[in-house]
């Protein structure tokens, strides 16, 4: 029996000695400066970020207006050959002739002086 009660006091023992470990928490203790260099850094990061998006917003606004007065430029270089064409056709010799037939003018040879370029 006195075997017994050994066998009996080792299991006590070892259920005893088996403790769950608790886990410390790390408590990160910062200086004043070291709080203000990080809070600086933020502070940075976050204002460098706002700047970024804010530059990029800017220029999407000048692309679009570039775009939009380049669309412009080609409707006014569209509508400027148009009224170019018009004008080579209603300044031909055929049509100054016959407007001014209309008009009771006569084609005197004499006065008519050849300009060239």
């Amino acid at each position: 029996m006195n075997n017994t009660a050994v066998k009996i006091q080792e299991k006590q023992r070892q259920h005893a000695s088996v403790r769950p470990k608790i886990k410390r928490k790390i408590k990160l203790r910062l200086t004043f400066r070291e709080k203000f260099v990080l809070f600086s850094f933020l502070l940075f990061a976050i204002y460098a970020s706002v700047k970024i998006v804010s530059n990029q917003v800017m220029i999407y606004h000048v692309n679009k207006n570039i775009q939009q007065l380049e669309g412009a430029i080609d409707e006014q270089r569209k509508y400027n050959n148009d009224l170019y064409v018009e004008v080579q056709q209603l300044s031909t010799y055929e049509r100054i002739l016959e407007k001014a037939k209309e008009l009771g003018l006569s084609l005197n040879e004499n006065n008519v002086k050849v300009v060239q370029e």
